[in-house]
């Protein structure tokens, strides 16, 4: 009878296993009521049955409500009557609150991957610490206490505010190179916290004062700095480092690279450990594009994101025992779908935006003649005013342009934007597979680390 217990589970703990084995007398009722321990027991083994062997846990940061529905109107076929769904409407299970641990409302990344990863609310620019600077048990630390295999994708710098919040401990944010030593010197049960590492940073493990690079070699793990070349990694525990800082942006290089380091994640975790893995996959730059008021280079952030959750669907159909959630940390600038009193919205001007305002504006700061390359990238007329507003913009400097830009964008789309930062506005939930239904309705985003940090530890 214990060898079948075992083999169902390798991570049930010690009240299941003694429930289990005493089942026949915690069968008993008295005065038509089950005892405490029965009640504790049933309920544990209740929790235990749900839980999943995998979690993917995906994080789109500052993706904002606003932003999914977006996204949905951005991949409408308007030939068709009807407005096509996305893969978030398929798995929308609830809401999230997103506050800070103080009465600001309005959280920052780093605060809120710290609620998203451990349950503790803290303070903007905490990296898993709490309000005393005291380092908090991250989720992913629990699962490799517990032998799951653990990774880390993004397409920020690796050491950026959500993945630093998983696997370290710091009081700011902004100390990226301790940050990134942590991945070397935060060690768990004598262990490296983190098997497999995926996005950009370089210019911070690679430094004069320490070569992080060289010490993960040394450590065994296999490294790759070319996303062209994905396949030179093979096996975990690996580190793969792809920019100096973040990767390109999706709309500039064409190219969906969360997508690609989703998939290939999930080719290096799939069968590599009986105990299963957990894996965080941040959507980092959707979180950029809405700090720049650039619509579209968020909705090609989106549009990356989304592929990589449809990565993960398909990893779950294929192995049922795995579990995703999908979450954002916060909204960030107040985007709004229809601007200037008008009663629309416009995609297919966004969609005809071949490049990032950022881009945009290096290549028209480099040009005598201005309309060329303004055609050639956005489907937007060269009117007489835009071509004054653009010019003068140019001759003020490259933030004026890169202003002037967005502005023309976004007027011509309808597009609003109320900040350059973040808003308190509650976010979305999403889940999908084995225990997907405990993350239905309202609920804190500690509420979200509680239940996932459950799972990890049956």
């Amino acid at each position: 009878m214990f060898g079948i217990y075992a083999a169902n589970s390798t991570r049930r703990n010690h009240i299941q296993l003694w429930c289990y084995l005493n089942s026949t007398f915690i069968g008993i009722k008295m005065k038509n009521q089950l005892s405490l321990l029965a009640l504790l027991c049933a309920s544990t083994s209740v929790y235990a049955s749900d839980a999943p062997k995998n979690v993917i846990y995906m994080i789109g940061d500052g993706m904002g409500p606003a932003y999914t529905t977006a996204y949905r109107y951005f991949k409408d076929d308007p030939t068709t009557k009807q407005i096509e769904t996305t893969v978030f409407d398929t798995i929308l299970t609830g809401m999230a609150r997103t506050y800070p641990d103080d009465h600001t409302y309005v959280t920052d990344s780093a605060a809120g991957a710290t609620a998203l990863s451990s349950g503790h609310k803290s303070y903007n620019g905490a990296i898993a610490v709490d309000t005393d600077k005291k380092p908090v048990k991250t989720m992913l630390e629990i699962a490799k206490e517990r032998g799951m295999t653990t990774a880390l994708v993004a397409t920020s710098q690796i050491n950026h505010a959500t993945p630093a919040s998983f696997a370290t401990h710091n009081e700011s944010r902004r100390n990226y190179d301790a940050i990134a030593n942590e991945y070397i010197d935060n060690k768990i049960a004598g262990k490296l916290p983190v098997d497999l590492m995926l996005g950009g940073g370089t210019q911070y493990f690679i430094r004069e004062d320490r070569n992080l690079v060289d010490e993960f070699k040394a450590a065994g793990y296999q490294y790759s700095d070319d996303i062209k070349n994905l396949g030179q990694i093979t096996q975990v525990p690996a580190l793969g480092l792809y920019a100096p800082i973040g990767l390109p942006f999706a709309l500039d290089a064409n190219s969906n690279h969360l997508t690609q380091l989703t998939a290939k994640a999930f080719d290096l975790l799939d069968g590599q450990n009986e105990d299963g893995f957990f894996v965080m996959i941040e959507g980092s730059q959707i979180d950029w594009c809405g700090h720049a008021n650039d619509v579209a280079c968020a909705m090609a952030e989106m549009d990356d994101f989304a592929q990589s959750i449809e990565k993960a669907k398909a990893y779950i159909d294929k192995n049922p025992d795995t579990l995703l959630v999908v979450t954002a940390d916060h909204s960030t600038g107040g985007l709004t779908l229809g601007a200037h009193g008008q009663y629309k919205w416009d995609t297919e001007v966004i969609k005809g935006v071949k490049a990032t305002a950022v881009e945009l504006t290096k290549q028209l700061l480099a040009a005598d003649d201005l309309e060329p390359i303004w055609r050639a990238n956005t489907g937007i007329e060269y009117t007489p005013a835009n071509k004054v507003k653009l010019e003068q913009a140019k001759k003020m400097g490259e933030t004026a342009l890169n202003l002037a830009i967005k502005s023309i964008i976004s007027d011509a789309s309808f597009t609003g934007w109320t900040t350059g930062g973040h808003t308190a506005v509650d976010v979305q939930v999403f889940a999908y597979g084995k225990g997907s239904e405990h993350f239905n309705g309202a609920q804190n985003n500690t509420d979200i680390a509680d239940k996932l940090i459950g799972f990890i530890k049956q």
